[in-house]
């Protein structure tokens, strides 16, 4: 670990990279680990984000939707309400004893910020291998949730300006986002049955009809009754930002990582960007982003490119310059 590049700037916590992304030391430790120790099993679903991306909700939804059988979403004492999602889906490459992962029943339900590249490779084979769910968002809000959550947390060494450079050199955990999001779409493509690509945003804007496609992905799809009885409605109010972030196991004390919980909620929208960073900042980081996943078929391409021909000819420059909050 010595002989890999270092970045210090980013967190509390050095960065070093490897197979081109910058991984925390801890999860570098647990990557060995994984590769070494875990048998995954062909009934597994793991769900795979970049970090300030819904993996909090996403945990949620898909716990909740995966145990109906054992815990109704009406049931006052569901795990959700006592216990962070977190606690509940456990980081494949930070779980200090992977060796408890085996005592779990089947269907599993793990996650993970690692690349796709650093699965370990008897999750990538196609044979033996799990199914992954994928959650992705705009890079320019996920950078900015990963600021307010740094500041929050009062881990905040640079600047705005200087974390959003980062950002965009990639150096930040698990970066480049557009990599990481890159990987994760191209196996995607190749396997739909294996991997599942969800849009932060198309969850926001139709949760319910995203949730039958997520259930039906894990091989436990909504039956009839179901949707006559308001299952699917009633676990996407359990599993909502409002009622998460206001249950109290959510607003005080830390994970099992030692991570403060409250962190965890803030708005949960999209284009909270815009208040951040200049237009100037947003083209910058769109042409990254454009760069890296031009000719991929990548959804965000077609939103990037909807966005700049929006924007040729309007001289709204000084309402845009306006909602730029200098931090």
């Amino acid at each position: 670990m010595e002989s890999l590049p270092v970045e210090t700037r980013f967190t509390e916590f050095p960065l070093r990279q490897y197979g081109g992304f910058w991984l925390l030391e801890v999860m570098l430790n647990g990557v060995a680990a994984a590769e070494t120790s875990f048998q995954p099993r062909p009934s597994d679903i793991l769900l795979s984000s970049f970090p300030k991306c819904g993996t909090t909700w996403l945990k949620a939804l898909a716990f909740a939707t995966l145990n109906r059988s054992t815990y109704p979403p009406s049931d006052e004492h569901h795990p959700l309400l006592e216990h962070n999602p977190h606690d509940l889906v456990g980081f494949l490459e930070i779980y200090p004893k992977l060796e408890l992962y085996e005592s779990l029943p089947s269907p599993r339900l793990l996650s993970t910020h690692l690349p796709y590249s650093m699965l370990p490779h008897r999750i990538r084979e196609q044979e033996t291998g799990c199914r992954l769910v994928y959650i992705y968002r705009d890079p320019k809000d996920a950078m900015v949730s990963m600021w307010h959550q740094n500041k929050k947390e009062k881990k905040n060494r640079l600047t705005f300006e200087e974390m959003f450079d980062m950002f965009c050199e990639g150096r930040c955990v698990v970066g480049p986002q557009w990599c990481h999001a890159g990987e994760y779409w191209d196996e995607s493509q190749a396997r739909p049955e294996k991997v599942l690509f969800l849009m932060y945003e198309d969850l926001l804007r139709d949760t319910v009809g995203n949730l039958r496609t997520l259930a039906e992905f894990m091989g436990c799809g909504f039956s009839r009754q179901e949707e006559d009885d308001g299952i699917v409605q009633q676990i996407v109010e359990l599993c909502s930002l409002n009622n998460l972030k206001n249950l109290n196991v959510n607003k005080s004390g830390t994970t099992l990582l030692g991570i403060s919980k409250d962190g965890f909620f803030r708005k949960g929208g999209t284009g909270d960007w815009s208040n951040h960073m200049s237009p100037e900042m947003a083209a910058r980081l769109d042409k990254i982003v454009k760069e890296r996943l031009e000719g991929s078929g990548h959804p965000i391409i077609s939103r990037i490119n909807a966005k700049a021909t929006t924007s040729i000819g309007s001289s709204n420059h000084g309402a845009s310059e306006a909602k730029y909050i200098k931090e």
